[in-house]
């Protein structure tokens, strides 16, 4: 059984009290605690409009789970909250697989800049003061300038 991270996002109707939105949380949890999963971050971001009406709701409280743990803890959590009322939505998303992707790239972009500047007679890491500071990059960029008044 392998862990991995999921993104869990739940939407609450725009009159729910803090005290609901705790109460749904800690039903989560325990499902994850019993499923030995583990919550690494719950964020509540607050009452925001929909992206289109959903129940004749035009708002509604988001809140934010990133949970570890296996796809069997995600079907439970995911059969669990279709069939609470007060939940409007929920969407999981697995986000293990992209974070490996961004490392790979990563990784693969700093070791063809490491071959490329040892092909030219460099050191492979740049050096402090090499190239141009972040400060000249800024002061050449005048595409946004024409506009002023």
């Amino acid at each position: 059984m392998a862990s991995r991270q999921y993104e869990l996002v739940y939407i609450l109707p725009p009159d729910s009290t803090e005290q609901q939105v705790t109460e749904l949380h800690d039903q989560v949890s325990q499902v994850v605690s019993r499923m030995h999963g583990q919550i690494e971050k719950n964020e509540n971001w607050g009452r925001r409009r929909l992206a289109y009406e959903i129940g004749h709701n035009k708002e509604g409280v988001y809140v934010l789970d990133v949970i570890n743990g296996s796809g069997e803890l995600m079907k439970e959590l995911d059969r669990r909250l279709k069939v609470m009322d007060q939940v409007v939505r929920h969407m999981i998303v697995r986000v293990d697989e992209e974070k490996k992707v961004i490392d790979r790239t990563r990784t693969k972009r700093q070791s063809e800049s490491e071959r490329r500047r040892v092909k030219r007679g460099l050191p492979p890491q740049r050096q402090p003061g090499e190239g141009r500071s972040q400060m000249e990059m800024d002061d050449d960029d005048d595409r946004f300038d024409a506009g002023e008044v």
